[in-house]
Parts: C-alpha cells; sequence; structure tokens
C-alpha cells in the first residue's frame, strides 16, 4: 500500500487528493490547485474558437490545444502569455512536488484571506476570468475553459474514494472487540460476525470448528476497508447535472446520459451500456497489471541480482587488491634479485682492476729495482780511472742500458688499467616501463557457445559453428577446435584461428565424432564449449542392406595434390593430361570404413594408351603410373586386356580393354578390406586385391591421350549384391 502513496498525491499541491478532477489528457489535478494554475489568456483570443472542456475533447482536440501551448525557456513549460499587456506579470511558485504554479489571474483582495480558502466550496471561491486557460502539471497540454469553467472537467471519484480509504487504512491499528480490559490489537477480523479479534480472543471465542470453521476470517485492515465500503456513488453528467451517467460513448470514451443521446453531439455516436464497458474495461485493466506483475517480478529479481553483484564486486575488490600487492612485491623482488647481480658485477669488476692494477706495481717496482741498481753499478764503474779495464765491460754496459732504456719506452709506463668504471646502468627502458605499467583490461575469454543450428555433418566431413556469449566484453585472439578420433578417443586440435565457422574433411564414414571448442587470448584459454555429438553418413553397410542402400560418399578430384601435368574441368569431376607420360591425380576425400563405389566414364582415348584405375595413399608417386609403388594398388587396361598392379607387380590378365564411352568401376569394400573393378558394369577379372586397410583415395593415372569423368556417390552395382545374396557369409 505505501508503495501506491505517490499515485495519491496532486502533483501540484503535493499533498493528497482532494476534490480531483479528470483534465482531458486523462491526468487529475485538485479542483483548488485547478484554480491556482488558471492562467488568463488574451481577450483576443475567442473561447468559441478554442472551445474545449473535459467532456467535449477529443485526441485530435489536443492536437489543437498543443498548438496553443506557451513554453517558457526557464521553466520547464509554463508560460503565462507575457507578450500581451493584459498578462499577469506575477512570478511563478513551485510546488512541494516541483512543479511551477502561478498564481491566481484575478485581483488580489483587499484584506489577506486565510490560508485555508482553497478548502472551502468551489461555489464560495471568486467567479472563473473570462479566456481562462490551463496547462496539465504533468504532459503540459494546455486548453482554454469554456463557460463552464472547470465545471467542465468530471471528478474522479474513484480516486477520491480510494483516497479516503488509504488515508483510513493509515490510521492507529485496530483493537480487540471482546477484550475486557485494555484491548490487545487485533489480528484477524471475522467477516460474517463482524467482529475483530486479537489471538487470544479468537482461540476462545471463534474456533476454528462447528459453524464457525466456515466463516471468513481476513486481516484487520482489509476487514475495516469491507466495513467502511459504501454503496456505489451515482455519478452525474457534466452537462445534464440532474441526470445520471446510463451510457457509454464509444467514439468519446465517456460515459453519458440519456440527454446527451437525445440532444447534445453523442447523438450520432456508438454507444454501450454502462456496466458492459464498465466490466470489460476491469478485465482489460487486469489484463494490463498481470503484464505489469511479472515485470515488477522481473525487475524485484534483477535487483537481487543487483545487490548480489555488490557483494561480488567487494569481494572481488579484495581479491584483486590482494592479487596486485603480490604483483607489485614480486616486482620489487625481481628488482631486488637484479640489484644484488649488478651489485656482484660491479664488485668484480672492481676486484679486477685491483688485480690488474697491483700486478703492474709489483712488476714495475722490480724492474724499478733492477734499472736503479744497473745505474749505480754504471756510476761505480764510470769513477775507475783504469782505461783498458774500462773498455774491457764499457760496450756490454752500454747495450744492457739501451736495453734496459728500450723495455721502459714499450708501454710500460702506461696504466693497463683506467680508474673508471665503464659501466652505465642503462635503466631507462625499467622506468618508461614502469611508468607505463597499468591495468589492462584482458580477462581469460568466456567459453564460446555453439550454434547448434548451424552445425551439421554431410558426407565424411563436419561443419561446427560458434560464437561468444552475447554479453562477454573480453577481448578474443582465436578458437580452438577439437574432434575426436570417432571412436571416443582423445581429443585432438584441428583448427586454430579466428573464424567462428569451420569444416573438417576426410572423417571417417558412419562414425559419431565428438566436438568442442574453446576460445583463448593473451592472458589464458577459456573452458571448453559444450561437446556437440556429429555423426557422418553412413556408408559403411551391412550386406544384408545392400540391395536398398547405396554409399553417398561425394567427392571430386583434388586439384592441389594433383602432378602439375594434370588439367582439371567441369569443376575437378574431369581431367586430362598434358604430358605423353603417365601422371596421377587423387579424389579430395578418403575412406577408412564402409563400402564405396564410383566409376569414370573414358570421354576420350586415342593410340590405346594405358590408364590406370585404383586407389592409393596421400604419398604415393604422381609421376609414374598408378601401382609402381607400394602405396597404389591399380588395374591398368588397355582396347584388350588389363592387369592388376601393385608395387609394381602384375597380375591376373584378363580379357577385355575399354575404349571411348566406357565405364570403369572401382569397388573399395573396407568391411571386408577387398578392391574389384568392373567394366560396364561386369566385373573385371576376380577380386583383385585383399587386405586393403588404412586411409586410402580413389586415384588414376593417365596421359595426354586419354579423358576421363568422374562419377561418385553411386549406388552398390548389382553384380557385388548378387554376389553377396548367393554367398552371405563372405561378408556377415
Amino acid at each position: 500500500m505505501e508503495e501506491m502513496e505517490e499515485e495519491l498525491k496532486c502533483p501540484v499541491c503535493g499533498s493528497f487528493y482532494r476534490e480531483p478532477i479528470i483534465l482531458p489528457c486523462s491526468h487529475n489535478i485538485c479542483m483548488a490547485c485547478a484554480r491556482n494554475i488558471l492562467v488568463q489568456t488574451p481577450d483576443a483570443e475567442s473561447p468559441r474558437s478554442r472551445r474545449a472542456s473535459g467532456s467535449a475533447a477529443s485526441d485530435y482536440d489536443y492536437l489543437d490545444l498543443d498548438k496553443m501551448s506557451l513554453y517558457s525557456e526557464a521553466d520547464s513549460g509554463y508560460g503565462s502569455y507575457g507578450g500581451f499587456a493584459s498578462a499577469p506579470t506575477t512570478p511563478c511558485q513551485k510546488s512541494p512536488n516541483g512543479i511551477r504554479v502561478f498564481p491566481p489571474a484575478v485581483p488580489p483582495p483587499a484584506h489577506p484571506q486565510p490560508q485555508h480558502h482553497l478548502l472551502q466550496h468551489p461555489g464560495s471561491l471568486p467567479p472563473i476570468p473570462r479566456n481562462s486557460c490551463i496547462t496539465c502539471p504533468q504532459c503540459h497540454r494546455s486548453l482554454i475553459l469554456d463557460e463552464r469553467g472547470l465545471r467542465g472537467f468530471p471528478k474522479n471519484r474513484v480516486l477520491e474514494g480510494v483516497v479516503d480509504r488509504y488515508q483510513q487504512s493509515k490510521a492507529a491499528a485496530l483493537k480487540c472487540q471482546l477484550c475486557e480490559k485494555s484491548p490487545k490489537e487485533a489480528t484477524v477480523m471475522c467477516e460474517q460476525c463482524d467482529v475483530f479479534y486479537c489471538e487470544p480472543c479468537r482461540m476462545r471465542c471463534h474456533p476454528p470448528r462447528g459453524p464457525l470453521a466456515k466463516h471468513r476470517l481476513v486481516p484487520p485492515a482489509q476487514g475495516r476497508v469491507s466495513r467502511q465500503l459504501s454503496p456505489r456513488k451515482i455519478s452525474t453528467c457534466t452537462e445534464h447535472e440532474l441526470e445520471n451517467h446510463s451510457m457509454y460513448c464509444v467514439q468519446c470514451k465517456i460515459p453519458v446520459c440519456y440527454q446527451c443521446l437525445e440532444e447534445g453531439r453523442h447523438a450520432s455516436h456508438e454507444v454501450k451500456a454502462l456496466g458492459a464497458m464498465w466490466k470489460l474495461h476491469k478485465g482489460q485493466l487486469s489484463q494490463a497489471l498481470n503484464i505489469l506483475s511479472e515485470r515488477a517480478k522481473e525487475a524485484q529479481e534483477f535487483l537481487v541480482q543487483l545487490r548480489n553483484m555488490v557483494q561480488q564486486i567487494q569481494e572481488n575488490s579484495v581479491e584483486f587488491e590482494a592479487c596486485l600487492v603480490a604483483q607489485c612485491d614480486a616486482l620489487i623482488d625481481a628488482l631486488n634479485r637484479r640489484k644484488v647481480q649488478l651489485l656482484s658485477r660491479v664488485n668484480g669488476e672492481h676486484e679486477h682492476k685491483l688485480k690488474v692494477v697491483r700486478d703492474q706495481i709489483a712488476h714495475c717496482t722490480v724492474k724499478l729495482r733492477q734499472t736503479t741498481g744497473l745505474m749505480e753499478y754504471c756510476l761505480e764503474v764510470i769513477k775507475e780511472n783504469d782505461p783498458s779495464g774500462f773498455l774491457q765491460i764499457s760496450d756490454a754496459l752500454i747495450r744492457r742500458v739501451h736495453m734496459t732504456e728500450s723495455q721502459w719506452g714499450k708501454g710500460t709506463l702506461t696504466p693497463r688499467m683506467t680508474s673508471d668504471f665503464d659501466l652505465t646502468l642503462d635503466s631507462g627502458p625499467l622506468l618508461q616501463t614502469i611508468h607505463q605499467l597499468d591495468f589492462v583490461q584482458m580477462k581469460v575469454p568466456a567459453a564460446p557457445i555453439l550454434q547448434l543450428e548451424e552445425c551439421c555433418s554431410n558426407s565424411n566431413s563436419a561443419t561446427l559453428s560458434w560464437k561468444q556469449p552475447p554479453l562477454s566484453t573480453v577481448q578474443v585472439e582465436g578458437y580452438i577446435l577439437e574432434l575426436d578420433d570417432g571412436n571416443g578417443g582423445q581429443f585432438r586440435e584441428v583448427y586454430v584461428g579466428k573464424e567462428t565457422m569451420c569444416t573438417v574433411d576426410g572423417l571417417h564414414f558412419n562414425s559419431t565424432y565428438n566436438s568442442r571448442v574453446k576460445a583463448f587470448n593473451k592472458t589464458g584459454v577459456s573452458q571448453y564449449s559444450q561437446t556437440l555429438v556429429l555423426q557422418t553418413s553412413e556408408t559403411g553397410l551391412n550386406p544384408c542392406e545392400l540391395k536398398s542402400l547405396g554409399a553417398v560418399a561425394w567427392f571430386t578430384f583434388d586439384s592441389s595434390s594433383a602432378h602439375p601435368d594434370i588439367i582439371f574441368s567441369n569443376d575437378n569431376l574431369t581431367v586430362t593430361c598434358s604430358s605423353y607420360d603417365d601422371r596421377v591425380v587423387l579424389g579430395n576425400t578418403g575412406f577408412s570404413r564402409g563400402v564405396h563405389y564410383w566409376e569414370m566414364t573414358v570421354d576420350r582415348y586415342d593410340n590405346h594408351p594405358d590408364p590406370a584405375f585404383g586407389v592409393a595413399r596421400i604419398d604415393t608417386l604422381k609421376d609414374v603410373m598408378l601401382g609402381k609403388d607400394d602405396k597404389a594398388w591399380a588395374m591398368y587396361v588397355d582396347n584388350n586386356r588389363s592387369w592388376f598392379m601393385h608395387n609394381n607387380s602384375h597380375t591376373n590378365r584378363t580379357e577385355g580393354g575399354i575404349s571411348k564411352a566406357c565405364t570403369v568401376g572401382v569397388l573399395l569394400d573396407l568391411n571386408n578390406r577387398i578392391l574389384i573393378f568392373s567394366i560396364n558394369d561386369e566385373p573385371q577379372g576376380p577380386i583383385a586385391f585383399e587386405k586393403m586397410e588404412g586411409l586410402l583415395f580413389p586415384a588414376i593415372s593417365l596421359n595426354r591421350n586419354v579423358q576421363v569423368t568422374l562419377h561418385s556417390g553411386l549406388a552398390i552395382p548389382e553384380f557385388y549384391i548378387q554376389r553377396h545374396v548367393e554367398h552371405p557369409t563372405s561378408l556377415c
């Protein structure tokens, strides 16, 4: 009930509605407040030209009235026709709800009137001046009153009754009517007994058994309201005050009386019974309230979510601060460790310099001592007066002196080490990095969502599509798609990139693959998406089903792995060669399971060449005839006969060759690990090869004298079906 209080207050005075009237825009206002915000228009504006009232205005009238609205640039929509001399110039006031309100345009009385004059009966108020205009304080629509003034607007008796009941429900708590001394607060009211009970008196005087068990007990507030409900007031017509409303005008959307239908402007309008329209509109309002109630429920749940977010934000803030402190401490520790390493290098340089200088000092000291001794010896020799004795040793002494002198001149007197430290700490980049140290809005991406409506499998390929969650704002650098081996084994990566759709070819037929995808960025890798199960085409047929089912492996020749001399056409279904030598081309789909059959039609056959048809591994030789190495199994054929060849071994010569328009069939049964050939729907020789296993690709070798066209996705040939009907155990 308390949330409804704002709906029951006038937008002008801010108090509960008193004698509310309904404006043509469907908003409400107190009668006294309506008088208070009236504005007198210029006399030149004729009331008849702009006649509008509460009972006569339609939606089209509002459009016209909006053209008359004058808006002030300073007060959000209320004007006073300030351009006319007759307009009031009294400054406007502000209501408790923030609405600007103009005082009455009538001259002030000679003696001050008490403030409670607004509560008096409308009949005792001053008359409404002519050409008065009223502006709705909520939607700002303006209209000019007719000669009836404010009496032309209907009174909102429903709103008035709701206000009365609400104010009464806010009164003091109800007391028990059966307590003898100090009545306690009532807890329930019996609608049948019309008595308020406290809990002890209810248990004593109104037990829930016997005849009283059928009585309806309601909360005291609800009981008081039901007591005070009086018979519904019958509203009277605003144009015919002595007549009650009896019908509802559908076009004008207002209640009318019978005189309005006979004399007024509603005579030609569609009208309906008042009671029926009352029930209809109540139902419509109830339906609208149900929808609004759902929205309110969603809003309440949303508020709970927001309040939970407040708690999560606080917890995440504490956790993030702790993480930030730990990261900064780790940086400081790393810097301290580096400082120790740099100081160690400085100390090493210091010890090295000292050692070099000390070694040089020791060397020079010894050398200087030897030089000084030589000099003193020479001086003593010079003092001798014996010429012959002097000349005997003078040459040797001269050589020693020159040698000693030359030894001092070979950089001996230059320091081997400088006193400066040739080390400069390059801290600029680190300081710049520290200044640039900031938060990056980067988190691990959310798990991608597989778009199931776009995921599918076709033949032995699978297409998967995914997207990021709608509310995810984390940057994604790429995705990783993983598939298992089709037997429930380990997952393997089949795609890494930025695309959100991928087709994986070369899967096993008749296999079930599990697929999943995850996103990644510089921060890390997301969780996996949900696992999607895909089933490839069922071409591995049970022999008992061969007659009704055929292979559905569609493929073409593969231009990417073929020899460069191969020439493609017809969407890679037709091939020939530009060389006289045999060149090999493979199909773009490999098989490892199931039964597969395809045919090749000979479009051109000149000079009796020997094309070879069969299967091969992906790395077979491409510049020799098919079957020359151990990675291909083939039948080569000319215009008269054919041979089977594997690893350059020729076997099973069979009569019957090919010509233009012939059809060569290849049947690969990997369930039984055999390879069979046919020409023009007839078997060509016995089973060509057995123990076939691994991943095998359709293949052909040909030269420039041959051109063939591929036909894939064919049904199992009749001769093979008949063979298994006659010998069913050969496959089962």
